[in-house]
């Protein structure tokens, strides 16, 4: 892909989202979200490879499905009330047919399947913004709607997306398979809460875009997709790799990282709002996630690689460290303690 196109694709992408972020019209943001997705499946099927081509396509049927709906569910709501309003979805049906869209456009359970799938056949830069950019504009529009949605409904698809995203990842091997579950399980977290404190959800998922962002871009840097190409990042470089451990524990929620941030005032807003089964049953499912977290951790720090005389390992990477990627680790393991101010700006 020549340069020009990349630069038409990245300022489409950058478009679509600046677009649906800041419309107030519904006709506005489903353009703005058609624009994203056609600038980001060129990305996705770049290579020509089969499977690229197949996530592509996955991709492609998923997200017009889901863009669908929102149309439907916007014009159903124009029809009942005269508002094409964002915030002025009052229309019980709307309500519900929006949920799914929005489910289906973030991965949620049970529109979950798309999910892996698609990553596992994109290269690692377009799966860090599919995991991140893309992700963006749907819950824009579940913060903007947060308080005409049903809340039973959501916290039902944010616990069955936590446990689920937790046990599928567990017998993975390839690790663009795991980070997806890991997203499922991480939009669990955001879902939970955003009908209570839309804003802590923001906060959740800029969070993980930070963590994930770190993850994706140490990985590319190694040029590690499975398991066993992980185990031998440590003799490449091992600066590097001591910084995806501790941005991995960080995902996985362990205090004092700041990934222990939301998830605290999470299970704290929910205490408050009285749903403590409901806050036990994310944090007791959340240990599955961090099962395989620490299995990525595990790969890419302790575990050598076998000595046998005819095996042939690549040793140091000469080139230093990427700067952002010094700046992302730094952000997504040292900022719980300025978590006081973060909380007041909320």
């Amino acid at each position: 892909m020549t340069p020009q196109a990349k630069l038409i694709f990245t300022a489409s992408l950058i478009l679509g989202t600046t677009i649906t972020i800041s419309s107030n019209h519904w006709v506005m943001a489903w353009t703005g979200l058609e624009i994203n997705t056609l600038a980001i499946l060129p990305l996705i099927s770049k290579s020509h490879h089969p499977r690229a081509i197949e996530a592509a396509t996955k991709y492609f049927l998923t997200q017009a499905a889901a863009s669908t709906l929102i149309l439907f569910s916007s014009m159903t709501n124009a029809w009942h009330t005269g508002q094409w309003d964002i915030t002025q979805l009052t229309h019980p049906v709307s309500c519900l047919i929006l949920t799914s869209a929005i489910a289906m456009k973030l991965g949620l359970v049970p529109f979950h399947f798309w999910f892996p799938e698609v990553l596992q056949g994109s290269p690692l830069t377009t799966g860090l913004l599919l995991s991140t950019v893309m992700k963006f504009p749907p819950i824009t529009l579940l913060f903007m709607t947060s308080h005409s949605l049903n809340p039973t409904l959501l916290t039902i698809m944010a616990i069955s997306s936590t446990a689920l995203g937790g046990w599928m990842g567990l017998n993975q091997t390839q690790i663009r398979k795991i980070l997806a579950f890991s997203s499922i399980a991480h939009l669990g977290w955001m879902t939970i809460i955003v009908s209570y404190n839309p804003k802590l959800t923001l906060l959740n998922f800029y969070i993980y875009i930070l963590m994930t962002m770190t993850i994706f871009l140490a990985l590319n840097t190694n040029k590690v997709l499975k398991l066993s190409t992980l185990m031998t990042s440590w003799t490449k470089n091992p600066p590097l790799s001591t910084m995806l451990f501790l941005t991995l524990l960080s995902l996985a929620g362990l205090p004092p990282l700041t990934g222990f941030l939301p998830k605290w005032l999470i299970i704290q807003e929910l205490t408050k709002q009285s749903m403590t089964p409901a806050a036990m049953m994310v944090s007791i499912l959340s240990l599955l996630g961090l099962y395989f977290y620490l299995r990525l951790a595990y790969c890419a720090t302790i575990t050598l690689p076998p000595h046998t005389t005819n095996h042939m390992k690549q040793w140091h990477i000469n080139k230093p460290t990427n700067t952002s990627i010094a700046i992302l680790a730094t952000m997504s393991t040292m900022l719980l303690p300025v978590s006081p101010l973060i909380s007041t700006i909320i």
